[in-house]
């Protein structure tokens, strides 16, 4: 029972954190369970800018631009000074990175918090691209996490819609061709070949189907990603005299002007012309369908089980999925309560985030200081926070983190964190090691530990040894 409890703190959670495998005790199960009800929004958010406040921001930006080249123009360089600059809305960006750091590091719901982060990858945006930077950590927090113990459908909806993901994959300028505001492109086109001709753009569909919902080999086919794409045109982002008329709050806007006309088949399913609701209804049918199920029951399983789960797992995950009517509650549970998820055999080894994170935990480190440090070693071992390559997110096996340049950096940024530990602590690497990992500690690391000539040095070796590279 005391491996199920190190399990439940490890390969299910962030990490031990001081008594925590002790607070699990003898209902690892239950612990986890206990965690999927209520609310994962936390506190810690409180008093952020919501995503309509950032695109005031990024709207005054624009502007102030815009001023600065009119100005320069006239040769008024010298009076040219905006108020507002790229690095001053990336401020706010690295304020919200801290806090989310701090967040993993202290939270007492380590299972539900993996699950945002889980879900966050799985719609992944990155602040690689500017205009989507504002929104990375806003969508986490406005589109994620209310819906994390929700329907799945709920969640996808809220994210598609979100202008984070609108920007990142460019339906914010998707236009139907037969739109109003086609009609008037093809017009301008004809009468200026030069002037930008605009039109559908089939990204955020093609994502939603191969990434969000069916998987890649869900079923669908070039005729339904451009079907998608088509009955979700007019799904954008306000601008600001949108706002000033709608006087809402969020950043969200259907420009009914752009949407495409007429009905739409995806799937072999007919969906009448419906206006902002039909790309609604397409989303929450696919948010049932069977390879959905499978899809991100075969990610999850992945994520916390093994990087190959059993398939005998993720069909009694699917299962449970599709009879709840899509609750993520009951995804969670049918992993948390199955005996193939408890397997002595399996194991995950430690993505970047996850290795920083629970060396955070476990040195109990949590400072101003702890935090940006952590955010620096996380992005030198490849995982910079909302930072992916591709909106398939980060890569979820050890192949992608385990080659060797990537172990010594590893090494290194244990050293660097143990060097953050207080001269005045009084635990010892081997008393740390136990709370981190419980029985999952090995002999030959702990005998390491207990030889080591200082404290910074034993805990250094902890944090590289394998036994805390995977989570067991």
């Amino acid at each position: 029972m005391a491996q199920a409890a190190a399990s439940a703190v490890n390969r299910f959670g962030l990490g031990g954190r001081g008594d925590e495998i002790a607070v699990v005790g003898g209902d690892p199960r239950g612990w986890l369970l206990a965690q999927i009800a209520g609310d994962a929004r936390d506190d810690s958010f409180a008093g952020l800018p919501d995503s309509g406040a950032y695109l005031d921001q990024y709207h005054d930006y624009l502007r102030q631009r815009r001023e600065l080249r009119a100005q320069r123009e006239a040769g008024k360089a010298e009076e040219a000074r905006p108020a507002m600059d790229r690095r001053g809305l990336r401020r706010g960006l690295q304020r919200e990175l801290a806090i989310r750091q701090g967040v993993a590091a202290t939270t007492t719901r380590p299972f539900a918090e993996r699950l945002v982060r889980f879900w966050s990858n799985h719609f992944a945006i990155s602040i690689d691209k500017f205009q989507a930077s504002l929104f990375a950590a806003p969508m986490e927090r406005e589109a994620i996490r209310p819906h994390l113990i929700g329907r799945f459908a709920d969640m996808l909806l809220a994210v598609e819609r979100h202008p984070g993901m609108l920007v990142y994959l460019d339906n914010a300028q998707s236009i139907g061709v037969d739109s109003r505001l086609g009609a008037q492109s093809a017009r301008r086109a004809q009468r200026n070949p030069e002037a930008r001709k605009r039109g559908l753009n089939e990204n955020l569909a093609r994502e939603i189907l191969e990434l969000h919902t069916l998987g890649v080999d869900g079923g669908y086919a070039q005729g339904d990603v451009a079907e998608l794409a088509r009955a979700i045109t007019g799904w954008s982002v306000a601008r600001p005299a949108d706002r000033e008329r709608s006087r809402r709050d969020d950043a969200f806007v259907f420009r009914a002007v752009a949407h495409e006309p007429g009905a739409r088949r995806v799937l072999g399913k007919a969906y009448p012309e419906a206006g902002e609701a039909q790309g609604e209804a397409i989303l929450r049918d696919l948010a049932l369908h069977p390879a959905t199920a499978r899809h991100l029951s075969l990610k999850l399983a992945r994520h916390f089980v093994a990087d190959q789960p059993s398939p005998a797992l993720v069909e009694r995950m699917a299962k449970a999925y599709l009879a709840s009517g899509g609750e993520l509650a009951a995804l969670y549970r049918a992993m948390a309560e199955d005996d193939a998820a408890w397997s002595p055999s399996a194991g995950k080894f430690k993505s970047p985030e996850d290795f920083i994170v629970s060396a955070l935990r476990a040195c109990q480190l949590g400072a101003d200081g702890d935090l940006a440090l952590s955010l620096r070693l996380q992005a030198q071992l490849g995982q910079p926070m909302f930072q992916p390559r591709s909106p398939a997110g980060f890569g979820d096996v050890a192949a992608d983190w385990g080659g060797p340049d990537a172990l010594f950096k590893r090494v290194q940024a244990a050293q660097a964190l143990a060097e953050r530990l207080p001269a005045s602590r009084d635990a010892t690497p081997q008393a740390l090691g136990v709370a981190a990992l419980g029985p999952a500690l090995d002999d030959e690391t702990a005998t390491a530990l207990r030889r080591a000539e200082s404290v910074q040095q034993g805990v250094a070796l902890l944090l590289a040894s394998p036994s805390f590279q995977w989570r067991r």
